[in-house]
Formats: structure tokens, sequence, C-alpha cells
């Protein structure tokens, strides 16, 4: 029998052993590993808010359907007990996407997408209106279905969670010749607990920490689950896009594009120092870090949001009044970016704010707090257009930036 704090490779299985002086024990050979120091899964529900309307509409199975719209969207009850829905044909308006079924994500149609250029792709696609109320419960019970499995729970928004499986009993167990068996095990009893709860999948991945878990999550959705190791780092992440790394965006993989770095493997095959060179010093290592699957962060199971914001860096300095229009259209876009990111995570704010940036690089920032917290696109945007009737608009923009704060749990 080896024992784990001597073994030469590292494993918790029954193996050939030779024993030296000293009681000192060595492993010949172990075709099993040591499990990772840590278990950490990141839940996805699976096109949540779609899901959910498929509970209420059964009939809808299957179909391109897109969640986004008003009241007027409300399905219609017909006199013989069947339903009218409302489809993006001929849609107009300002609304954008907040989910969509698999099947609509077949036509390039997304979350975030504006509806009037989904209609273009899918004017066939049902068109649902949003109810929040609804998604809070069910939000609510899946993260109770979790809990009874795993406590040890980060949330993340309302339809997503880290877990911290390193504890939960027969996660460190191998199972048969199947060393990750115990955790494996462990992530489909919560997968199974979540859908006989509410009746919804999800999608796990399950890795040693945070940042490969997000990652592992959406490889096999829907209804996927993923145990990775480091060892999987080579076949199942490096040949991933950089932009595939949560904190990569899309400026930071334009410039690593730049330097021809398009994969994670290529990210990985960059020296920390060259990579501190191009990115600062702070931002250059953990490039470093993630690209080799390095991430210590803990699961979190306190701490709400200070804040949520969204903000742009413009091409070419824009000018307040004779660019009057195309800074209107992105300062709306950034108002609907915040709004969405409020109801995903189930959040209102009370103070709006925004900040600028102008061609001197002077920065400014204004804020409002309301009366009561809001979380509507067309509320934030009305209150940061007050806030930016408050600066003086002389000078050229760099940047444009809508922000909510003091939230409040919806």
């Amino acid at each position: 029998m080896c024992i784990a704090h001597i073994c030469i490779k590292n494993c918790v299985c029954k193996c050939s052993d030779v024993s030296l002086a000293d009681g000192v024990t060595l492993v010949a050979d172990c075709p099993l590993p040591m499990p990772p120091r840590r278990w950490i899964a990141h839940l996805d529900m699976d096109a949540f808010y779609a899901s959910v309307e498929l509970l209420r509409y059964p009939e809808l199975a299957g179909q391109a359907v897109v969640i986004g719209g008003g009241r007027r969207h409300q399905p219609v009850l017909l006199p013989d007990g069947t339903r009218r829905f409302a489809t993006l044909a001929g849609y107009a308006g300002r609304g954008v996407i907040t989910t969509a079924t698999y099947a609509a994500r077949d036509f390039g149609v997304h979350s975030g997408m504006g509806l009037m250029k989904a209609a273009a792709l899918a004017p066939q696609a049902v068109l649902l209106p949003v109810d929040f109320e609804q998604y809070r419960h069910y939000s609510r019970e899946f993260k109770a279905a979790v809990a009874e499995v795993a406590p040890v729970i980060e949330d993340r928004g309302i339809d997503e969670i880290y877990i911290d499986l390193t504890d939960v009993p027969g996660a460190r167990d191998a199972v048969g010749h199947d060393p990750q068996g115990g955790v494996r095990a462990v992530a489909q009893d919560i997968r199974n607990n979540v859908r006989r709860r509410t009746g919804l999948s999800c999608s796990i991945g399950v890795t040693p920490n945070k940042l490969l878990s997000k990652i592992a999550s959406e490889l096999d959705k829907p209804d996927g689950l993923t145990v990775l190791t480091l060892d999987d780092l080579p076949t199942r992440i490096w040949p991933m896009g950089v932009r595939r790394i949560n904190g990569i965006g899309p400026k930071a993989a334009a410039r690593l594009t730049a330097l021809g770095i398009q994969t994670i493997g290529q990210l990985a095959q960059r020296d920390k120092a060259s990579l501190v060179v191009h990115f600062g010093r702070s931002y250059g290592r953990w490039l470093h870090d993630a690209a080799h699957g390095i991430d210590d962060r803990p699961v979190e199971t306190r701490g709400e949001p200070v804040s949520m914001s969204r903000e742009t860096t413009f091409e070419r300095d824009l000018h307040a009044v004779r660019d009057r229009d195309e800074l209107g259209a992105v300062f709306t876009r950034l108002a609907e970016q915040v709004a969405t990111d409020l109801q995903r995570k189930g959040y209102a704010g009370r103070t709006i704010g925004i900040k600028l940036r102008f061609d001197d690089f002077k920065t400014v920032t204004r804020d409002l707090t309301l009366p009561q917290p809001v979380a509507d696109a067309a509320a934030i945007r009305h209150a940061a257009g007050l806030c930016l009737k408050r600066v003086d608009l002389k000078r050229r923009l760099r940047l444009l930036g809508v922000r909510a704060a003091s939230l409040v749990k919806l």
C-alpha cells in the first residue's frame, strides 16, 4: 500500500511499492494520480430564461424562441385552448435579447443582440416578454437543490454559481479505474437534484479552480458534465481561442492577435517576462497564469457586488454636438447593457452614474441617487442623461461609461 506523502507518483491507490530504510516507502508503479488539491465546479443553467418559459409553454419545445419582448408580446389564449405567440417578424424598437433557446441560436441570434437585428436573422422566432419574478423563483429553487448536495456556494448571478466540492463526501474517491469517478458522481447528483426540483437542465464544469471550471461548463452544453484536470490543458483548453478565458476581452484579444497569439496554447508558450512588457506587470502575469490554468481564488460564500458598469473607448474622439447621434446610440447601448447585467444577476441600482474621459485624458464622473432602485434600461438611460447635463462637453470624448451603484437584491 502506498503512503500519499511519500509516493513518488503522488497517488492514493493500491500499488506496488519499495521499502527503504527508516520506514520510507517509494512507489514503483502507480496507475492512478492523486486527485487535485481542490475540486471546484461552475454550474450554468442552460438558456435559463428561455427554459423557464418552456416549462410554462411546453408547446414551444424545440422551436426558436427569444426572450426580451414587452407586455404587448404576451401570448394570447385562443377559444380553442391554444395560444397565439408573437414573432420577431416586423419587430421595431430598441429592445435586446435577454436569452434565446438553442434552436434560435442556430440562426445566429444571441443574448445582448438587438431585437431588430435578430428579426432580420430569424423573423419566424417566437418572441416572449421577460418575467423576472418567475426567473428569480427558479433561481432560488435550483440553488437550494445544489445546497442539498454541496453547501459551499458562490452566487454569481441569477443562473450561475461556483461550488466547492473538495470536502463533499466521496468527491476525492476513485471509482474503478476512473480517478475522477467520485467527483463526477457528486456533480451528477447535483445535476439530477436540480432537474428533479425545477424540471430544468444545467451544465457543470469541474476542475481544480474557478477559471478552468468556467471554461469547462461551456464545453458540453447543453445538459453537459465536464471534468478536467491540469493534464487536460494541452488537449481540451490550449486549442481554444484566448477569448474563452474569462477576463480577456475584445481589446486584449486584439492586442494578443497583433503579437501572433490567437489560441490559449500560443499564449501559454510565451514567457511571463514578455507578456509583462506588453501588458504590464499585473495583467501580464495574470495572462501567463491563466494560460497555464493557474487560479487560486477561493469560492466566496459571502459578499455582494458594489456596482455594475459598462464603458467603451471610441476608435476616434467624438464631439458631443457634431457626433451627437453616434454618441446617443452608444449611450443608450451602455444603459441597456447595464440593465441586462443587473437583471441577469438579480439586482437594481439606486445610484446611476456616468464616466467621461476627454481627449486631454481628463476623467469626469457624475452620479444621481434616485428615490427608488431601478433595473430597466429606460430608467437608467434617463438618469444617466441627467448626469450628462451636469458636464461641460466642449472637449471631444475618448471614453463613455454608465454605472449603477447602491445595489439592492431583487
